[in-house]
């Protein structure tokens, strides 16, 4: 397979050119924001037999091929603090050469560099179909062996074979402007899995509104996938995620309401980890709240939790929405969220995510 990134540039969000065309030696400039964090640098490139020289101003200059720059990336970044990965600055020059006025707008932080650079990783984690999906069950709060729902969760399984999590797929898909892509290869994976383990239940699915540039496109491409693997949409319901709490509350309300027409349910997740959640309650109205795994986990032993948590619960019945308790490990945290009222649970005590159990071949 050839690398992508020799086919196209690769764009980061802000639509500034990140990763160069595969080929010869390039030039990577970093600053750093004290000699400390420039030490550490240092012994990291001796150590790996990098060619560079020190340059005024705490900068170091590399001269590489790209591909040992994008794989060094990471490992470096694993030993800077999130300050000094934040602090510091690096711009990478593919064809070499000094610095020009012109390059400056191309800096970026090194934790940004870091995360960029593993676009080819992404995009060869998509080409190869090494995304998969997990569940973990969601069940009647006043008796778990009832099956409500089941919540997908998206993983990754690298070359190496090890799993890799939503978040940093997120995060990394996030930083080089893949985050359309890995959108709609989760749902499809998703899709295919609810299909081939013959699961008849409703599945909850992360979304991240920031990822579709247009809902209805991603409403339509959603609809689409179904109608080929014959799932109704009432089936699915579309979780908003954390890191999306933080939207123009305006702007998330059309996109719920384009995934409500299509006849898709909505959730929002992790209430009660903060005002904005609850903020976005009322001017939302999903169908579903999930209560914030921390706020549930002791809930019974705290008396400042159990007062945000029943307070929630008590406007969520008010307004017409069904409560989904969160991370719940303990048959005291059950009873608790059984006692006040919550409608499902959902966390160890039930179940661990794991693959669904497909049918035998024919």
């Amino acid at each position: 397979m050839n690398d992508p990134l020799s086919r196209t540039p690769l764009r980061d969000t802000r639509r500034a050119i990140v990763t160069p065309v595969i080929g010869g030696l390039g030039r990577l400039y970093i600053w750093f924001p004290d000699v400390e964090t420039q030490t550490k640098v240092v012994q990291h490139l001796t150590r790996q037999s990098f060619r560079f020289q020190l340059a005024d101003g705490n900068c170091v200059v590399v001269d590489a091929e790209w591909e040992r720059l994008r794989d060094a990336a990471i490992p470096l970044r694993r030993k800077l603090t999130q300050f000094e990965s934040d602090d510091t600055r690096v711009l990478f020059k593919a064809d070499g050469g000094d610095l020009t006025t012109a390059d400056f707008p191309r800096v970026h932080s090194f934790t940004h560099f870091s995360l960029a650079s593993q676009s080819s990783f992404l995009h060869d984690l998509l080409d190869s179909r090494r995304l998969t999906t997990v569940f973990q069950p969601i069940v009647q709060a006043t008796d778990i062996s009832k099956p409500f729902a089941l919540e997908a969760l998206l993983r990754g399984i690298s070359r190496q074979d090890t799993i890799l999590y939503p978040a940093y797929l997120l995060e990394v898909a996030r930083s080089c402007g893949m985050l359309t892509l890995l959108d709609h290869a989760s749902r499809t994976v998703t899709i295919e899995a609810m299909v081939r383990g013959e699961i008849p239940d409703r599945v909850f699915i992360n979304l991240a509104p920031i990822a579709a540039h247009d809902p209805v496109e991603a409403v339509d491409s959603t609809l689409s996938i179904l109608r080929r693997a014959s799932v109704e949409p009432q089936r699915v319901v579309f979780e908003v995620t954390e890191t999306d709490h933080a939207l123009d509350t305006e702007m998330l309300r059309r996109v719920l309401d384009t995934y409500r027409e299509a006849g898709f349910g909505v959730a929002l997740d992790d209430v009660g980890s903060g005002y904005s959640s609850l903020n976005m309650l009322h001017r939302l109205r999903p169908d579903f709240i999930k209560l914030d795994m921390e706020l549930v986990r002791g809930v019974h032993t705290d008396a400042y939790k159990a007062l945000i948590a029943q307070k929630i619960i008590e406007i969520a019945r008010s307004l017409g929405v069904r409560t989904i308790a969160e991370g719940v490990e303990t048959r005291e945290e059950l009873d608790w969220v059984c006692t006040h009222g919550a409608d499902f649970v959902q966390g160890y005590l039930i179940a661990r995510p794991s693959e669904p159990r497909f049918p035998a071949a024919a």
